[in-house]
């Protein structure tokens, strides 16, 4: 039975609780805020009645699943069994620079430490400790309780078995690892996001149309393929010969919008400004909490008929 231990039970690690928990695997939560660890908890304690509900629980309770996740009362408790470690510390360099130090010499000499961090490589806080070669990163998409795919980064100097154990374990555990070769600045998700993202805020700027117009055009265009295919198989299947013939058709322009699109913009306070006022119109600030709610139960929904069309259709 391999032994879970969270360090770092934000949003994230409570979500991450949730994941492994009904995967079947007992877990130990530690974060120096008692505070923090019991929001964790009742994420997951929420989270999994919300999953319930939708028939996301493998079959199991919610407080079966509970019943798996342990808090400790330090570092060392939490880690001294573990075969894996998510850590989900803040994102800022000296903590996790200062908390692998300590991990270093508290974990089993063959367990796996790997970080949840959205940016930092691996490299930048792992360097000077003893056994760095089996620190990777998997970068959950939050929240990977509903959203399954892990980014896995090794470091320069990570144990390519390191990365095997850790793919294996995601997909363990029900999750879609993607592998990188070498760690590069935003990973892979949030590089296309951001592509995306500048691109959205540059039509707004230039007046071309609105942000709630931006959103129509994904979660009513582009988003209902991407819900279950990526851009490669997107125009793959857009062109009667295939990806080729896509590429022979298409290919300039694409090629003559990216020219266009290739000076980067910063963006502006005015902009940010008019966007804000934009987003708030839709959205109040008071009710961003119940907005994220909604959004989360319609993810669980969507995740559970995903699985049933694409069971229908193998």
């Amino acid at each position: 039975m391999t032994q879970i231990a969270l360090v770092g039970c934000g949003l994230v690690g409570g979500s991450w609780a949730l994941v492994f928990a009904r995967a079947g695997l007992d877990v130990t939560l530690y974060d120096p805020s008692p505070a923090s660890i019991d929001a964790a908890m009742e994420v997951a304690r929420t989270s999994a009645a919300a999953l319930a509900a939708e028939g996301l629980l493998n079959g199991q309770t919610p407080a079966q699943i509970m019943s798996r996740l342990k808090p400790a009362s330090s570092l060392a408790e939490a880690v001294a069994s573990a075969d894996h470690i998510q850590e989900s510390a803040p994102e800022r360099l000296p903590i996790k620079q200062a908390l692998y130090r300590d991990l270093a010499g508290l974990v089993k000499p063959d367990a796996v430490i790997a970080s949840s961090t959205s940016g930092l490589p691996a490299s930048s806080f792992t360097a000077d400790i003893p056994g760095r070669e089996r620190c990777v990163v998997a970068h959950p998409i939050n929240p990977p309780h509903l959203i399954p795919l892990v980014e896995i980064i090794p470091a320069p100097w990570t144990d390519p078995s390191v990365v095997e154990r850790t793919d294996a374990l995601m997909r363990r555990i029900g999750q879609v690892p993607i592998r990188l070769s070498r760690e590069v600045p935003g990973f892979v998700v949030n590089r296309l996001q951001g592509a995306m993202l500048a691109e959205a805020f540059r039509l707004v700027e230039d007046g071309v149309c609105s942000s709630t117009d931006i959103d129509a055009a994904v979660a009513d265009g582009l988003g209902l393929r991407w819900f279950f295919m990526g851009p490669f198989e997107t125009i793959d299947l857009n062109a009667q010969g295939g990806i080729a013939d896509y590429c022979a058709k298409l290919g300039p322009m694409y090629y003559d919008l990216a020219k266009e699109q290739a000076a980067p913009r910063p963006w502006s306070d005015a902009l940010v400004a008019r966007v804000e006022t934009e987003r708030r119109e839709r959205t109040s600030a008071p009710g961003l909490d119940a907005r994220k709610s909604w959004r989360d139960r319609c993810l669980a929904r969507l995740v559970a008929a995903k699985r049933a069309i694409l069971h229908e259709e193998t």
